[in-house]
């Protein structure tokens, strides 16, 4: 069974929990060879990286501020482009 984001109720526990502008925290594990793809999200960022215990995946990391909901919402929505993620 798929996964099915609901993207309204996420935005809106984002705009009650959250006082924008804001740094938010982006967590992505991609398949290695991809991360990449993960920092052309957010290239203005410093994105920290770690390698699985056995090479195949990595665990990257991006703090960024946001100034709302939308743009944390964008940076998602063209994240799920990218094959093989998972966001956490």
């Amino acid at each position: 069974m798929k996964f099915k984001f609901d993207r309204q109720a996420f935005k809106e526990k984002l705009e009650a929990q959250t006082a924008f502008p804001t740094l938010y925290m982006f967590k992505f594990i991609v398949p290695n060879g991809r991360e990449l793809e993960i920092a052309a999200l957010l290239p203005n960022n410093k994105m920290t990286i770690k390698e699985s215990s056995k090479g195949k995946y990595v665990a990257a990391t991006i703090k960024a501020m946001m100034p709302n909901s939308d743009a944390i919402l964008d940076v998602y929505d063209r994240a799920s482009k990218i094959e093989g993620l998972i966001s956490l």
